[in-house]
């Protein structure tokens, strides 16, 4: 599995975090979050990001800013995209299971570093179970391809 990382300023401290476990966890990434103090705009961190998961060249993408929301609602944008705003474990591992979400988006501003390491590991470890879900992703696929 290969994963594409950022962040924009809101979200600084917390990819570093990330960036530790996905090491930890052997997970091959690259980062591609600014170190700026400075306010950024998000879109110009989420969206690469998400075109680069949505054309192939990454598996999964993990998006942080102050809140997620923004982060969350850019990469959505980007056809062939299944972003969720995740801050507890069960709904990393149910928009996995059930979602076959492509982009993670969390919070620094509202969740604390071990939380979002569970989240991450929970969401990297979790498999699609297609079944009766595959039918509603497909939907979401139809509804972009129009």
């Amino acid at each position: 599995m290969k994963v594409i990382l950022t962040s924009d300023h809101g979200g600084v401290n917390l990819r570093k975090e990330i960036a530790d476990l996905l090491t930890e966890l052997g997970v091959e990434f690259i980062d591609t979050g600014c170190d700026c103090e400075g306010s950024v705009d998000y879109p110009d961190y989420g969206i690469p990001a998400a075109e680069r998961v949505a054309n192939g060249e990454f598996d999964r993408a993990i998006l942080i800013c102050g809140t997620g929301i923004g982060m969350s609602i850019s990469a959505n944008k980007v056809p062939g995209i299944r972003a969720a705003l995740v801050h507890d474990v069960f709904s990393a591992k149910a928009t996995r299971e059930h979602n076959d979400s492509n982009v993670l988006a969390m919070g620094e501003r509202v969740i604390g570093a071990g939380l979002a390491r569970e989240i991450v590991q929970t969401w990297i470890g979790t498999d699609f179970t297609a079944g009766r879900h595959q039918n509603r992703v497909n939907k979401i696929t139809d509804y972009e391809n129009k």
